[in-house]
């Protein structure tokens, strides 16, 4: 293959800053403690995860909590529920909270913002940390769907709250909002959407319209990944989506060609370096 490949990396993809909160809080812990207990994946990304493992974070879910005692656990940026806190409280853990003032903020809201009797719409991924935590502010009573195709046969009261997940796309979420008010419903909307992940989407439109070929690298558990590497293929077919190095297809490059590369909001800027790397030695 020609030295001509040119490949360039998205400046502004990568980690936002929840994220890096969050991993900044669990470096500097391990640094001190050699161990750290946290509550979930802290990150979306497979890899980034067991880098963070060899340095010694140790990986829990919600089940092995309660066995715990005196010990320190991250919150990771997505939040808790109520009950995460009432446990620790209980066992004498100490949490390391680092979840994203973006989501606190929601989180409060749902809760502090409504009466009891008032119905609460969460337009989510169903069994995603983020949502799971925020339907916790509503003692578990908020219908979460993740399309609005789900709403179809479901008796709702006349007048709702509709919130969204912190990283869904805004302009699904107004057409939800609009197709709901179309269907007779009165629709109080708080549009909750992290501006951050949002302002990304336009970005890497243009992004990605400036090279033959787009390289997008997430986990396949990031939602946010799913979201922005549509984006990547409306506006630009030839967009392949990998988790790392080894699902890199050499095939699908050619001479002269130009390659961008970018990746979700859970992404780490040195696996997009690892990747660039290995397209630039191809």
């Amino acid at each position: 293959m020609s030295k001509n490949l040119t490949v360039t990396i998205d400046k502004d993809s990568g980690f936002c800053f929840g994220v890096v909160y969050a991993i900044d809080m669990a470096e500097e812990i391990l640094e001190e403690d050699g161990y750290l207990y946290c509550l979930g994946d802290i990150v979306h990304n497979d890899e980034e995860v067991a880098r963070l493992k060899a340095k010694g974070l140790r990986i829990i879910n919600h089940e092995d909590l309660p066995a715990l005692q005196h010990e320190k656990v991250l919150i990771r940026a997505h939040g808790e529920a109520p009950e995460t806190y009432k446990i620790a409280l209980k066992n004498n853990i100490t949490l390391i909270d680092a979840s994203c003032p973006v989501v606190l903020k929601l989180q409060n809201r749902i809760k502090t913002s409504h009466d009891d009797e008032e119905k609460i719409l969460i337009f989510g991924k169903h069994g995603h940390a983020e949502v799971i935590g925020l339907q916790g502010q509503t003692n578990d009573e908020a219908l979460v769907f993740q399309d609005i195709t789900e709403l179809d046969n479901v008796e709702l009261p006349s007048s709702f709250t509709l919130y969204s997940q912190t990283t869904k796309s805004v302009d699904k979420f107004y057409e939800i909002k609009e197709e709901l008010i179309k269907r007779g419903y009165d629709v109080k909307a708080n549009d909750t959407i992290c501006r951050q992940v949002s302002n990304r989407y336009e970005d890497l439109g243009d992004f990605a319209r400036q090279y033959d070929k787009i390289v997008f690298v997430s986990g396949k558990k990031s939602s946010n990944g799913k979201v922005l590497f549509d984006v990547c293929q409306k506006a630009n077919p030839n967009s392949y989506f990998i988790s790392g190095t080894d699902e890199i297809d050499s095939s699908v490059f050619a001479e002269n060609d130009s390659i961008g590369i970018c990746g979700a909001t859970s992404t780490p800027m040195w696996l997009m370096k690892d990747v660039q790397k290995a397209i630039e030695a191809l």
